[in-house]
Parts: C-alpha cells; sequence; structure tokens
C-alpha cells in the first residue's frame, strides 16, 4: 500500500505561532502540548499531520506493542522489563516512523486508555492487557480535532498521560503500566464550543490562529496548494531539502535541550511576569521555563535569554490571562519583551540589594525533572 504524502511542514503560508508551538514541543514534548484555536480552513490539522513527518524515524524494541525506546530501560513498559529479565541477549531493535494517531470524538475510556481482561486473570492467572491509544501514540503524535467536543473525562485522561508520561491501569487489583509520551495537538473550532476553563489551563500553550488576510500571501496559499494537489510527491520533493534541514535542526536541539541552563534571575523574571498577570497556580510558570529551553536549544544554545522567554511566554499565557473589561488576552511580543526587561532590570536591582552567599548570576540551575508534570 502506497503512503499518503503529507503536505510539507516547511510550505505552510504564515501561522508562525502555530508552528513555532508545534515544533518546541517536538523539541520536548514534556512540555506538555498544544490547543491550535481557530476558524476552518486554517492549516491546523495539515500542520499536526506535516509535524509527525517531518521528524525523525526512531529505534524501537521489536515486538513490543507500545514502541519502547531500547536506549531508555527506565521508561520501558511491564512487558519489556520482563522480557529484559528473562533473556541474557539484548532484546531486537527495529526502525519505525513516527507515529500519528488521530483520536476520534466519540472515543471512550477503554478505547484510549486500554482494558485488562480481569476474568481471564482470575481463571488463569494470567495478565492481558489490550492496548489503546495511548499505546499507539507512544514516542509518536497524538492529534484531537475538535477536542472540545471530547468527554471531559477523556480529555483528563489525556492530559494526565501527557504530564506524567506514562499510562497506568488498574482493574480490581491488576495494574499494567507502559510508557506514553507523546506530542499532544488538540484543534477546535470556537464557535463550537470552549473548552472548561480547567481542562483548557491543562494544555500548556495555546494559540489563536486566523484566515490571513494579506492578498499576496492568500495568493500564495493558493498556488501551493493547487501544485501540491496536481503533484504530491513532485510538490514534497522540492521542498525536501527545507524538510530535512528543519528535521535535523529538531534533532539536534532534542539532543541539547536537557543541557540548557537558567540563573535564578531567569527563574524571578518569570515569577514576576505571571504575578504581575495575576495568572492562577504555577503550572504556567514550570511552562514557560520548560518552553523557554526548548526554544534555546533549537537556537543552538545551551542557556536561556530575555527574548526565549518572551516567546514562550507569548504562548503559554494567553489563554490564563483572566479576561475582563480591562484585560486582553491577545499578548503581544513586543509587549512581552518589553515587560520582560523591565522585570530583568527590576530583578537586578533586587539581587544586588540582598545579601547572599551565592552569586545567582552565576548559578546554573538544570532542568526540573523529567517526572516534574506542569
Amino acid at each position: 500500500m502506497n503512503q499518503r504524502v503529507v503536505y510539507p511542514f516547511t510550505a505552510i503560508v504564515g501561522q508562525e505561532r502555530m508552528c513555532r508551538a508545534l515544533v518546541l514541543n517536538a523539541v520536548d514534548p514534556r512540555i506538555g502540548g498544544v490547543l491550535i484555536r481557530g476558524e476552518r480552513g486554517t492549516a491546523k490539522s495539515t500542520a499536526a499531520r506535516a509535524l509527525a513527518a517531518l521528524l525523525p524515524e526512531e529505534e524501537a524494541i521489536e515486538g513490543c506493542r507500545f514502541g519502547c525506546d531500547p536506549h531508555d530501560p527506565a521508561h520501558w513498559c511491564t512487558e519489556c522489563i520482563e522480557r529484559a529479565a528473562a533473556s541474557s541477549e539484548p532484546l531486537p531493535v527495529i526502525r519505525r516512523p513516527t507515529p500519528f494517531i488521530n483520536l476520534p470524538v466519540s472515543a471512550t475510556e477503554d478505547r484510549v486508555v486500554g482494558t485488562l481482561d480481569i476474568e481471564r486473570a482470575i481463571q488463569k492467572g494470567e495478565r492481558h492487557f489490550e492496548p489503546g491509544v495511548l499505546a499507539a501514540a507512544n514516542r509518536g503524535l497524538l492529534y484531537i480535532d475538535e477536542v472540545n467536543l471530547l468527554d471531559d473525562h477523556v480529555v483528563d485522561i489525556l492530559l494526565d498521560s501527557a504530564a506524567m508520561g506514562m499510562n497506568i491501569v488498574e482493574r480490581e487489583g491488576i495494574s499494567f503500566i507502559h510508557p506514553a509520551r507523546f506530542i499532544l495537538v488538540g484543534t477546535m473550532n470556537p464557535e463550537e464550543g470552549d473548552l472548561r476553563p480547567q481542562l483548557l489551563d491543562r494544555f500548556a500553550l495555546s494559540v489563536d490562529i486566523r484566515g490571513i488576510s494579506d492578498a499576496r500571501a492568500r495568493v500564495e496559499i493558493m498556488e501551493r496548494n493547487i501544485a501540491f494537489e496536481q503533484d504530491p510527491v513532485k510538490f514534497r520533493e522540492a521542498w525536501l531539502p527545507r524538510e530535512q534541514a528543519l528535521s535535523e535542526r529538531i534533532q539536534k536541539a532534542r539532543a541539547l535541550v536537557d543541557d540548557v541552563t537558567y540563573t535564578t534571575r531567569d527563574l524571578l523574571i518569570i515569577a514576576d511576569l505571571t504575578a504581575s498577570l495575576e495568572v492562577d497556580g504555577h503550572r504556567a510558570d514550570l511552562v514557560i521555563l520548560k518552553a523557554a529551553r526548548a526554544q534555546a536549544a533549537f537556537d543552538g544554545r545551551t542557556h536561556i535569554v530575555p527574548n526565549d522567554i518572551a516567546l514562550a511566554a507569548e504562548l503559554a499565557l494567553p489563554h490564563r490571562i483572566k479576561a475582563g473589561p480591562f484585560r486582553k488576552s491577545d499578548i503581544g511580543i513586543e509587549a512581552l519583551e518589553e515587560r520582560i526587561e523591565q522585570l530583568k532590570e527590576q530583578a537586578a536591582v533586587e539581587a544586588e540589594q540582598t545579601p547572599s552567599n551565592e552569586d545567582d548570576e552565576g548559578k546554573k540551575k538544570r532542568a526540573v525533572s523529567r517526572s516534574t508534570s506542569a
């Protein structure tokens, strides 16, 4: 069967903020996913599919139903742990494309998390687990169109798994654990209803997109789409060098992101920003830090700079800003950068006035633990 040709990610016209949010999640899926809100026909689903096709092939343990990473035994499924313990030889390895899983709106809890055969366990003493969507999405991209129409409980389960990086199924005293580390992308049309605020906050990043009003850009969109429809293979080949360049850049950023450092002053800038905007809770602070580190890695740096924080905040804060007559959720990057520069100067003054036995500017902090959820 011929594989479907996917529209190139780098051929998408405009929508830079959406593309940046997707790329940052590709660099570090621990950020916690992205919600893309916009009218129909604004390349939401096209971008999600294109990102999955852009990502490189990955090694997986042969025969594993969850695609476990052979180089990361700490996050193996129960079955791979048992196989490794029973054999003196390394588990066989295969290469596979990055999975792209489309979750239907009608999906039930059992379809998402999988099912344990309780009757078989009681009668034969065998633990049998039938994998669900989370198993198929492990180390891939999980796409949910019209996420606002999905059952709230199912959305909760998906967001919990995305945050923890694992799926735990427990029934009648029997449990099964497998990794569920995936890039979560949800799209929705606000005209068809919104998400509850509690669920909205659980999405790490959010982007509101609209149709492009510039006439020249609209012409470019038409020309590229017509060329793709006429000959998808030829069109994709023409964009292949740019696709490969971006794919390699993401790969390098993935290898670098855990080495990106930050200072106590950087943390103070983030905290002052979220506090001044009256953002509830602390999830936004952690998301901004993770996204800023991913941005730095994508730019090839091992430390974050104020612009990284500004770019991250632009994606992490709009859906968390309280609505009101004197508040706007459409945060601009220039306004954010100005606020951050002010906060940085303020932090420098406070640091000079506060006696300390340590040099906070020189004291570098590593990433929050992999197990820490936003």
